[in-house]
Parts: structure tokens; sequence; C-alpha cells
């Protein structure tokens, strides 16, 4: 290369023939895509419902599309919006809680069918079913009546849907079982005041209930409910139940579900042009919601001919984005190629994007400098100073001087932390918890660990939500954190603890660090556990750790995004912790549509949050990419969103830029 890459030597150079071979052996007999990245880890699905993560966020962007989809804004691409995807279009009415999409004419799905308002209808009702297994249900509990459908919230009265328990494959939620519709009459506990029945007869000491409904059945007329024709009374049970109540009650029918009927549900679709979404009270944020991947729908065909996750394999998959997966290679790479079925084909330039599974940021470094990859995701924080040197210094040859820098650094609405499992002692100790954030120097961790002009955190939301200011907090101090840990421990020592982190040199070095803060300032031993993404995600989901490693990118700006995961029970918490009085300002904020009352609820919630400390804030992120100057579309913004489909390369520039970096 003509410029100096004298710092990178120890990362490049030693590496540049391991990963020429790398790259022989993965492209095996594949010709090159037109854009290559780095993805990151292996993503553990592409079904929108069950995802969670960047690298699974990135693919379901690309082979999907929701309602609405987040674009740069044209009056200012760093800015992302929502702008009409599947929908063309919506209004909301005067009391901003109904929305109603207008579907966009000849959008199709990639086995021919029309996508339709009915796919949403039916994506929603798998999303929000209990079974479904998705962390983000609680986003649509702003959908009038979701959350009493997820929770099976039901009352006499109520509407009511029956799966009966004959599923042909009890492990799949689709196809269902027989479905009955009816009035609930009532719901009994059996038995009363008892204790649990025992195989043998007798009971055994653990209580134990079951429930058992009495519905007034209604009959249907093509898969429609008659709820003004005559009904029948049947009594429903769930697995479990003693068999002396059968005995007793031998009309009794075994049922999986009794659910709230999903008509009840503020989502209709009166036809296959228009979607209906009544809200329980306004969301200013909601369009923001139907932006976000895990909402976008999927096919109903697909998935019940092939459950889950047999539909997500490449040979099976049906999807409406930009583009398909052409190929899947396991902890190599996905092939994504452009969809001629998607409604905005002409519109998306390149025709082939590889997305590589590459964890470790010091082998993304040497693919990128070796001119294998186009946008690098992770790259070592040792290198950064570096980096930007070398930008410089490219910059100062002749022609060059206007190139955008391959090295793109900008502020980002993502809050890095550890968990802490509230559930295990002596961390069930708000002091003992507040000690170990204490004793945490979060200004030597972003000075020479990662580097990128990160902020250190007191508290979890980032700045940069415009009306929104967090509570005060405290910073490092190792003499006040002994003090607490003392008050809390008394004359006992703190065990050994743990920190679990996925897979990255990013994770293990801030990890170290802190290891050896908490061994100089709180005299604790503690040990390092690297897992792959997949065992991480699994660990942390069964709170098998004491502390671990996490961190969350906004949905939408605004601070609920990042407060209401630590509500009781909510499937993002993973922490153990609950307090009433947070679960109470959260919910509060949910229906308050002053918004300077509402920034001030969600406030002093999160001022719960920093007292009690179930997590401990490390930093306020930065968005780091290096991307080829060539590279024409891709603009720094704050949630690091890059949609693929609007990416484009300048061909000239590439060649000029090879030919000076010797890559040719």
């Amino acid at each position: 290369m003509k410029w100096s890459i004298r710092g990178l030597f120890p990362y490049v150079f030693p590496l540049i023939f391991v990963v020429a071979l790398f790259s022989a052996l993965r492209m095996g007999s594949i010709p090159p895509a037109e854009f290559t990245f780095s993805n990151g880890t292996e993503p553990q699905t592409v079904d929108p419902a069950k995802s969670t993560g960047a690298p699974e966020g990135r693919i379901i962007n690309a082979i999907f599309e929701g309602l609405y989809r987040k674009m740069p804004d044209p009056n200012d691409p760093n800015d992302m919006i929502p702008m009409p995807g599947m929908a063309k279009s919506h209004e909301v009415s005067d009391d901003l809680k109904t929305y109603t999409f207008h579907m966009r004419e000849g959008a199709k799905w990639t086995n021919g069918e029309p996508v339709t308002a009915h796919d949403w209808d039916f994506s929603w009702m798998r999303f929000l079913h209990p079974e479904s297994g998705t962390q983000y249900g609680y986003q649509l509990w702003y959908i009038k009546n979701a959350k009493r459908y997820t929770t099976g919230d039901i009352q006499p009265g109520d509407r009511v849907e029956v799966e009966l328990a004959d599923r042909k494959d009890s492990a799949q939620m689709f196809p269902r079982g027989t479905m009955v519709s009816g009035i609930l009459k009532k719901v009994d506990t059996y038995p009363e005041g008892s204790s649990k029945e025992t195989s043998d007869g007798g009971h055994g000491e653990e209580e134990a209930s079951y429930k058992v409904f009495t519905v007034d059945c209604v009959p249907e007329k093509d898969g429609v409910p008659q709820w003004d024709g005559e009904t029948t009374q049947r009594v429903f049970y769930q697995s479990g139940i003693p068999q002396s109540f059968l005995a007793k009650h031998p009309q009794a029918e075994q049922a999986r579900h009794v659910l709230l009927h999903f008509s009840e549900v503020g989502i209709k679709a009166p036809d296959e042009k228009t979607l209906v979404i009544e809200l329980e009270s306004p969301t200013p944020y909601f369009l923001e919601l139907a932006s976000f991947y895990p909402m976008y729908a999927v096919n109903r065909t697909c998935i019940e001919t092939f459950g889950y996750p047999d539909w997500t394999k490449p040979e099976n998959i049906v999807t409406c984005g930009p583009y398909h997966i052409q190929e899947r290679r396991i902890r190599d790479r996905i092939r994504l190629a452009k969809s001629p079925t998607y409604w905005n084909a002409d519109e998306v330039e390149l025709e082939t994007i590889d997305a590589l599974a590459v964890q470790s940021n010091t082998t993304q470094l040497n693919m990128y400098m070796s001119g294998q990859m186009d946008w690098a995701t992770d790259i070592p924080n040792s290198v950064l100073d570096d980096l930007k040197e070398l930008d410089k210094e490219k910059k100062e040859e002749p022609g060059r001087e206007k190139e955008r820098n391959d090295l793109l650094i900008a502020p980002m609405l993502s809050t890095y932390f550890y968990r802490v499992n509230t559930a295990r002692p002596p961390l069930d100790n708000p002091k003992v918890r507040q000690a170990l954030n204490l004793a945490i120097n979060k200004q030597e961790i972003v000075d020479f660990v990662t580097r990128g002009g990160q902020i250190p955190a007191g508290s979890l939301v980032p700045p940069g939500i415009t009306g929104y200011e967090g509570p005060p907090t405290e910073s490092y101090d190792p003499e006040r954190a002994r003090a607490l840990l003392k008050e809390a421990m008394g004359d006992k020592k703190m065990r050994p603890i743990q920190i679990l982190y996925n897979t990255s040199e990013g994770h293990k070095q801030i990890a170290e660090v802190i290891q050896q803060q908490w061994k100089r300032n709180l005299h604790i031993d503690v040990q390092l556990r690297n897992v792959e993404w997949g065992v991480y995600l699994t660990t942390v989901r069964e709170m098998d750790y004491d502390v671990a490693r996490a961190g969350w990118i906004g949905d939408y700006p605004d601070p609920n995004t990042f407060l209401d995961m630590f509500v009781t029970g909510g499937e993002n918490n993973e922490t153990g912790w609950s307090n009433q009085e947070y679960d109470d300002l959260i919910e509060s904020a949910r229906s308050e549509a002053n918004p300077e009352k509402r920034f001030a609820m969600l406030r002093e919630a999160e001022k719960i949050l920093v007292d009690e400390m179930p997590i401990l804030p490390i930093y306020f992120y930065v968005s780091i990419n290096m991307v080829r100057p060539y590279v024409k579309n891709f603009y720094p913004n704050l949630q690091d969103l890059h949609p693929l489909h609007i990416l484009d390369i300048d061909e000239e520039q590439r060649e000029k830029i090879r030919e000076w970096e010797g890559l040719e």
C-alpha cells in the first residue's frame, strides 16, 4: 500500500497469508459477491418474532419488510425515520389511538402470493401468542387487549378462543389444533384449598391448583364465530389436572389454551388492503415500533407448511424484502441475492451481498485491509488511533483529498452494561450491587480500552433524546464501594463471582479490566466465562450467571425503549429484579399524553433503577464502522442502522482505491 500502515503492522502483515487462505477456503466455488461485510457472530434465527440481536436484525431487514421501515431522512441522511414499506401510507385518528394503514398494491411474497393486511393479522397474532417465544412481545402491548391475549387474562363474560389439545405436532405452534369460540361463563379452581395430588392418590406437600373453564360455545360459519347463534356449554381443562377431577367430570375436554378471543385485540384487517390498529392510549412512537424488524410479517403458508424452524431454511423460506437468501453456510456466510418480486426492485442496486460470520475483530480488520471486505462492523479498539492517523495520511495523497474516511465514528443511542443476577446471594442485596458499580473506573475503560470517544455511563438511558435528562448518578468511588460492601456482608467474605460474556476481543478486554478493578478495590475473586453467541443468549435467558455483559440499542428514540425492559417478569429483564413502584411508573407513562409529565415519570423510574442497580451501566456507545469510501449511501446514525438495499458501489472509485492501495 502506498500510504503508511506502520501502526497496523502487528495486525495486518503476520496474518495476510492466513486471511488469504481463510478467504479462499470460505469462498469455495462461490463467485465473490458485489458487496461483502462482517455480520459478527452467526445469526441464531431469521424468524422476526424470535430474533433479538444486531446480526439477526441486519439479515431480517434485508429479506423482509415491515409496514414501515427505518430509512435515512431525505433532509438529513444521518437521521433515520420511519418510511412507507409494505404500507404505502397511514393515517391517525384525532384521539391518536387508531392507526389505519393502506397496503401497497402489487407487493408479493417470493412464493407469488400477494402481501396483504391479513399477513399482519396473522403475524402479530403469532407474535403475541403465549407460545411464540418472542422477547419483544411487550412491544405490542400498546395495542388494545394485546397484553391480555398474551398473558391469558380473561374474565367471565369475555369472548374467548379455545384451542383443543389435538395438534398434529404438539411441538409446533402452527398449524394450531381445533379452535372453538365462545363466551367465558366461569373459571373454577380445582381442587379448591387442596394440595397437589400424587400419582398414588395421596397428597404431597406442594400446593397446586388447576383452572377449569366453563364456556358457552358458539357455532361458526366459514370460520367466523356466530356470536348471536345458539350456544352450547362445554367444560375445558388444561394438562396436569388430577385424575380424580376427570373421574367426576367425564364430559370435560382438554384444551391447550384458553385465551381472550383474538378478535378482541385491536388488530383488524377489514379487507386485504386495509389494516386498522387500535391502541390502549396515544403512543407517539408507534410508527417506530411498526418499523422495528421483530414486527415484520411472515408468510402464513410457509409457516403452516414447514413449521419452525424448518420454515427458515433457505430452501423453504418465503420472504418479501429487497433480498432473498440464496445460500447459507453455517459459521461462514449468508449469500443474499436481489429479489425480483420486491415491489421496489428497480431501486435496489446491488445484486449480491455476502454477510460473513466473523467474530474476531482482528480477523475483520485483516480481511478489510486485504480487500476481502467492504464493511467491517467491529475492529480492535487498540488500533483506533492508528486508523485515524491512517485516514489522515491517506488524504494527503494527490487525488484523494475529498475521499471519505474509511473509519466512521458517530454518537449512538446505545448503552453497554452488565446485568446482575439479583436472585443469587449476595447479589440480591442492593448494597452489594451498588458497591460493584462504584468500584468500576469507567473512565479508565473508555480511555484505555474502547478508545473511540465513548462516554462513561452512570444510568441506562443514553444522551441524545430530546427533552429527556436522566437522574443524577454517583461516579467512581472505591472507598464508598468498600464501605457499602462491608455494610452488606459484615464480617463475611464476598464469594467469588463470575462475569459472563459472548466471544469478542472487546468484551474480553473490558471484563479483564473490571476483574482487576474489583479485585483491587473490593478484594473480590472474579472469574471470566467466554461463550459463543447462542450459548450466551440461552445462559442469560435461563439466568445461569452472576454478572453478564449486555448492550442495548434503542429501538426508537425514546427513554421507554430502555426502561420498559426491566419491569417485573419482562422478557428482556433477565436479572430477576422486581420493583412495584418502578412497574407502576412505567405503566403510568404508557398512557400519559403530556410529554413533560411522561418524561418525569420515566426519569423517576430510572432513578429507582439506578438506586437498586440490577444493572451496572458501563458506557454509552459510539458506532464504529470501517467502510470503503466507494460504498455509497452509508450514513452514520444514532441507531447504527444501515439498510443494505440502499447501498451502492462507485465502480470507478473502487478501481482507483484498489490501485492506490495495491489490492489489484
